[in-house]
């Protein structure tokens, strides 16, 4: 008996390595040395932003270290995990994470302006970045229970497919938003709107709304808070260069000094004399234009556009069509992230509390980002395998 035991043990593990084998003929290592190599990039520069010549290796520097060893594992974990056993276990997580930010903003740690994060001792947890992770599992998986005709062949109202998917969209805009992280808050609901479209929700849905917000403009602003409302003045122009706008006049002075060619690794004033706020986390694309300039800068968003648009090509041979709006709504939120941060530290848009993703200091959202882009990585493999790498082309269902 114990040997048959042994003997069926055997046949499953070579049936799981066999199965990650056939997996793994379709990864693709273009996207994943991209990848690795923005998180290389941001080693650099979260290096350089905390540089100090009597401790070179700074306690964030050797943090980051760690977050991306950490966050490569949670990668290739994620990736070779079944895709649809992860999409269910993110619909039931995402309560758990409707859980967490309640708690986050009854006893969670205090830090930076606001209650974000969950101390763990060693690490802090932000469940904000959680959440934008797992909304799309939530939103696909529920269009996909809705979609399913083979147990239930009754059509499903406007309400009960759209309806959930809102409530809870709304529901973490404002527990998140009352951190207060707008930034995050607004990443995903532009994220979730963007799948509610792709799902089917008409046009006139999100035309009334556009309206309705329009309408709610004087009572949303008198919701936001005091600091909040002062970025959007900056941002419109106004503020004292010492005081509201020192932190995006920075910032454009470092952009502004790197030139064509930049002042070299190491060797940008603003952030080593650290005249530029929060240089390691929302405003490291300032460092890296002081420091690699205008080309510099230019590579550095290539890279980022060649990562993407890599993604969203695979994505549109995905044959599934849930597994496809899983994938780019996991896709969709980084790449919102991405314009947002940049944007904002340009002076394109007004200041939020945005990480650059892969760049900026930070576990909880080093590892959210590895962990989705994992995520993506096993849907292509998997899906690809059981369909033969069928192409078609994506649609709104």
């Amino acid at each position: 008996m114990i040997l048959a035991d042994a003997a069926t043990l055997s046949r499953l593990s070579d049936m799981a390595t066999l199965k990650i084998k056939n997996y793994l003929h379709y990864f693709d290592w273009t996207s994943f040395i991209l990848t690795m190599l923005l998180c290389g990039i941001g080693l650099f520069f979260v290096f350089s932003a905390t540089y100090n010549p009597e401790q070179p290796f700074s306690i964030f520097a050797k943090k980051q270290i760690g977050g991306l060893i950490g966050g490569l594992a949670v990668y290739w974990l994620v990736a070779l995990t079944d895709h649809r056993a992860l999409m269910r276990w993110g619909y039931v997580g995402y309560f758990v994470v409707i859980g967490l930010l309640i708690f986050t903003l009854l006893k969670g740690s205090i830090g930076m302006g606001g209650q974000r994060w969950i101390n763990l001792v060693f690490i802090k947890v932000q469940p904000s970045e959680l959440a934008k992770a797992l909304f799309p599992a939530f939103a696909a998986f529920h269009f996909f229970q809705c979609s399913d005709k083979k147990n239930d062949s009754r059509s499903y109202t406007w309400w009960e497919k759209f309806g959930p998917v809102l409530l809870i969209m709304v529901i973490s805009f404002l527990l998140i938003a009352k951190q207060p992280d707008l930034g995050t808050a607004l990443v995903l609901v532009f994220s979730g709107f963007f799948l509610l479209w792709l799902a089917g929700l008409s046009n006139k849905f999100f035309l009334y709304a556009i309206l309705l917000g329009g309408l709610a403009t004087p009572v949303l602003w008198h919701g936001l808070k005091p600091y909040q409302k002062k970025r959007i003045a900056v941002f419109l122009g106004e503020g004292e260069s010492r005081k509201e706008r020192y932190q995006i006049e920075q910032a454009t002075i470092a952009i502004g000094s790197g030139g064509m060619i930049g002042k070299g690794f190491l060797q940008g004033t603003q952030n080593k004399l650290r005249f530029l706020p929060e240089g390691r986390t929302d405003f490291i694309f300032a460092v890296v234009c002081e420091e690699l300039g205008f080309f510099g800068a230019i590579l550095l968003l290539c890279i980022y556009a060649f990562l993407y648009a890599r993604l969203f090509f695979l994505i549109s041979s995905i044959t599934q069509v849930h597994m496809q709006l899983l994938a780019i709504g996991i896709l969709i939120q980084i790449v919102f992230s991405t314009l947002i941060n940049i944007g904002m530290v340009l002076g394109l848009l007004p200041i939020v509390g945005i990480p650059l993703p892969f760049l900026s200091y930070g576990l909880s959202n080093l590892w959210v980002t590895l962990g989705s882009l994992g995520w993506l990585q096993g849907i292509i493999m998997q899906e690809f395998y059981l369909s033969g790498y069928g192409l078609k082309p994506m649609r709104r269902s």
